[in-house]
């Protein structure tokens, strides 16, 4: 499953802050429909995502009904995004093979 849109950076603040582009309602709806085919465990969705030039893997979190793509300072720092920036992204959903 391939999804791009756009969205806005948030910081979540704890002991280290961590930086994450929420994924909107109907796409995180249809990550919901292919989940129990993709999800390792918790919930957490594997997905190959391309910000700009940087393609990078990780994991979806789920979050109040939608999820939460995390964006590590590798990915962000050299791109200068930062909390509160539109970004755009390219999402592959990485199904499990059975």
């Amino acid at each position: 499953m391939e999804l791009s849109f756009t969205g806005r950076v948030i910081e979540w603040r704890g002991p280290a802050p961590y930086y994450f582009l929420p994924v909107p309602d109907e796409e995180s709806a249809d990550i919901r429909e292919v989940a129990a085919m993709a999800s390792y465990g918790w919930g957490v969705i594997p997905v190959e995502a391309r910000i700009g030039a940087t393609t990078f893997t990780t994991s979806l979190f789920p979050r109040d009904g939608r999820y939460l793509l995390p964006l590590k300072n590798a990915v962000r720092k050299p791109q200068s995004i930062a909390a509160g920036d539109d970004v755009s992204v390219r999402l592959t959903v990485l199904l499990r093979l059975r």
